[in-house]
């Protein structure tokens, strides 16, 4: 059976190879992970597909603009795809037009607080303002929660810190740069195992190359839930 703190990214080259993937993976897998390199690719058709047959859908889009754009995007994805998760950049103003063109719809808008492949010489190079990684990102969260967001992607890293806001409460948090014990962490600078992200109080984790770029997919996330499970 599936646990959905689980979501797996289907990082793959076509939505059909995400189709196949998906059938590889059968009930163990319950939520997907859509990004961006995958919806030129038929990425969004898939995204309704999966949601047809009962699967849970995170859309990682990661939108960003000035408020009218963002509010259009939000409104026409929560529309017509209806995914159950929707990202975009922690800037209060995108959160703010997020929420409003998602208005009454089920889709819940996630805000990225600082991407998990990031370290503090990559925020010195895009002249992000100086101070520790770690704060920027619970800062980030704040207002981020301030302007309509109803959770945040964060690293493994923050997430004791940032759980214990008081703007936290009822609010989910997302943790990509998650790998099973063992694994490579390829461009991931801020890891973590299932296990110690969701005892730090992460609610989903985020799995990709670990499942999907594997020879067994389904032994490889049945390994995660199993994890998972003893964590709980």
């Amino acid at each position: 059976m599936s646990d959905d703190r689980l979501i797996v990214g289907l990082d793959l080259p076509d939505a059909d190879a995400a189709r196949a993937m998906v059938t590889r993976l059968g009930d163990s897998v319950g939520f997907y992970k859509i990004g961006l390199g995958l919806l030129p690719f038929g990425g969004l058709d898939l995204a309704r597909e999966l949601r047809e047959r009962g699967k849970r859908v995170f859309l990682d889009m990661k939108l960003f603009d000035i408020g009218a754009t963002v509010t259009a995007a939000a409104r026409g994805l929560a529309a017509n795809v209806a995914p159950d998760f929707l990202t975009v950049h922690g800037d209060p103003q995108v959160v703010a037009a997020a929420a409003l063109g998602r208005g009454g719809a089920r889709t819940r808008i996630l805000a990225v607080t600082v991407l998990t492949s990031l370290d503090r010489a990559d925020l010195d190079a895009a002249l992000i303002r100086d101070g520790d990684l770690g704060e920027i990102v619970v800062e980030r969260a704040r207002r981020a929660f301030a302007a309509g967001a109803d959770g945040i992607i964060a690293s493994p890293h923050e997430l004791a810190h940032l759980r214990a806001l008081p703007e936290a409460t009822g609010k989910l948090i997302v943790t990509p740069g998650v790998r099973p014990a063992g694994a490579e962490a390829h461009d991931q600078k801020r890891i973590a195992t299932p296990a110690e992200a969701l005892a730090a109080g992460a609610d989903h984790v985020v799995i990709a190359r670990p499942i999907v770029a594997v020879p067994d997919p389904a032994t490889a996330a049945r390994a995660v839930l199993a994890e998972m499970a003893a964590a709980a």
